[in-house]
């Protein structure tokens, strides 16, 4: 009997629960609280939609409440649309009667797409603000957006509703030819600094063409995105020195995602492809972010690759993948792969001064330099080494050994390294014998090394590898070899340091 009963009350309770179907609220007083008193959501570009941006409301009075209006202030002209705990409301642009329990909470996501011309001409922000009830009670969030015009640059679509393609091999890629219509007459396609380029697709540049970059120029790549340098085209990228942390004047590949939250996520875009054929390229002061391989350099008709004062960080692959590749580097720095930060594979002939190599992907896989001289399954398998030479260079990472060497016979392997910091921490001595790791007693391929000694790079989360005078790399470069400029156009002292920077003292 006691537990029908108990049964049957339970039954009252969950048939009178309900019947219900609203509860009993007061009017709101105007006593919300906000999370935040103004949202700013990040820069976009013009009509491209922007990240959703959260706003949490508080109802700490001990009433449940019923807010009259929730509404954006410009109405239904508004380029800001909301979602209020899960209604959708009026387009996304006002909201009636909404409820909200005593001592309770709710969300409000917030988007925009708005176009440059909706923006205040003088400083480019689209602002407006959510409104909650009105009269004495009213109380307002403000919502701030930067609005960046771009050049947008995509594939063709055709009358048939298919879309331009890129002949790559036997296959096709989602891509497009660039044209001179799109950047200037000529030769030269140059992408200057006067507004940010949006790439989707492949952007190719044809046989006989030259993509050039002024001091400054901007280009963000979409995903599945990236640049092919066709045979006999060429790439020249003409950054300058920068005075300001804005890097006013280097010239920037990454992209198209500007949130915070996506300026150190890796593999956002493709490859700069230098493909088999293309020629003297030339690339002076150039940031590659968060590509899946940032260089991927093949044979270029036998011309060297001429790299200068270039950082590449947070690749998903490689920094630099060269393929029988002839390289000459000077103050480089390549910071965290997936695989390997600096690859010269297939034979080639490489020679870096001044650069730095670092590796802290967090994978045992992971080296700061590859260098090989074969492609399993390539017709031939190997290819000439002819040289391999690194000068005042660091090559470091969190892995214990950060250089590997892999050779096969019945090809040239030619390696040198002179004054330079080295991360190969034989622990299990397995390379005890290997006559490719003699540091100390082959002066062939070693010349003055400092081994496993930690360079103190200022910040590495933040791709920041500066020295300063207690690094193990201070002073302990060649004259010989010297880059009188660093990456950063300071004058370097003698003897020099390693790596790419003249050693400053790290702000406090």
């Amino acid at each position: 009997m006691r537990q029908f009963t108990f049964l049957f009350f339970i039954g009252i309770l969950i048939s009178l629960s309900s019947c219900r179907t609203d509860f009993e609220t007061v009017p709101s007083t105007g006593d919300l609280e906000f999370s935040r008193d103004t949202i700013y959501l990040d820069t976009v570009f013009t009509n491209i939609g922007s990240s959703t941006y959260t706003l949490k409301v508080y109802n700490h009075s001990k009433n449940d409440i019923t807010i009259p209006s929730i509404k954006l202030g410009k109405g239904l002209s508004s380029k800001y649309r909301m979602t209020v705990d899960g209604m959708q409301g009026n387009q996304g642009k006002s909201f009636d009667n909404v409820n909200l329990l005593a001592k309770d909470s709710m969300y409000i996501f917030i988007e925009t797409t708005a176009n440059i011309a909706d923006a205040n001409p003088t400083d480019f922000l689209y602002t407006d603000q959510i409104l909650f009830d009105g009269g004495a009670n009213l109380q307002k969030v403000e919502l701030v957006t930067l609005i960046q015009d771009a050049v947008f640059l995509y594939p063709q679509r055709f009358n048939d509703g298919t879309t331009e393609t890129l002949p790559i091999g036997d296959q096709e890629i989602y891509g497009f030819f660039l044209s001179e219509t799109d950047l200037i007459n000529g030769n030269e396609l140059k992408f200057t600094n006067k507004k940010p380029y949006v790439i989707y697709g492949y952007a190719a540049v044809r046989s006989g063409k030259t993509a050039s970059f002024d001091p400054g120029a901007r280009v963000h790549f979409h995903a599945n995105s990236g640049l092919i340098l066709a045979s006999n085209a060429a790439l020249n990228v003409n950054g300058s020195a920068s005075t300001t942390d804005k890097l006013e004047n280097e010239v920037i590949f990454e992209g198209d995602r500007l949130e915070p939250d996506f300026a150190d996520v890796p593999g956002q875009w493709g490859a700069i492809w230098l493909t088999d054929g293309s020629t003297n390229h030339k690339i002076n002061h150039l940031t590659i972010k968060n590509a899946s391989i940032g260089l991927l350099i093949q044979n270029n008709n036998g011309t060297t690759v001429q790299i200068k004062n270039t950082q590449i960080y947070n690749s998903t692959n490689y920094g630099i993948l060269a393929q029988t590749a002839k390289i000459n580097g000077e103050n480089l720095v390549i910071n965290n792969a997936g695989l390997g930060s600096l690859a010269c594979t297939y034979g080639g002939d490489y020679k870096f001064t001044h650069c730095t190599f670092n590796n802290n992907w967090p994978s045992s896989s992971q080296v700061a330099v590859l260098i090989n001289n074969y492609y399993t399954g390539a017709t031939p398998e190997v290819k000439n080494l002819t040289a391999a030479t690194f000068n005042n260079c660091i090559v470091y990472g969190s892995y214990s050994n950060e250089m590997i060497l892999n050779k096969k016979t019945g090809a040239s392997f030619v390696y040198q390294f002179n004054n330079c910091l080295l991360k190969f921490d034989n622990t299990s001595s397995q390379y005890a014998n290997n006559p490719d790791y003699q540091f100390t007693t082959d002066p062939v391929h070693y010349n003055t090394i400092i081994l496993n000694k930690d360079p103190k790079f200022f910040k590495l989360s933040q791709n920041k590898l500066n020295i300063d005078e207690t690094s193990s790399a201070f002073a302990k470069g060649n004259a010989t070899y010297l880059i009188p400029l660093d990456i950063l156009g300071n004058t370097r002292t003698l003897p020099p340091d390693l790596g790419a920077y003249q050693n400053k003292t790290f702000p406090k």
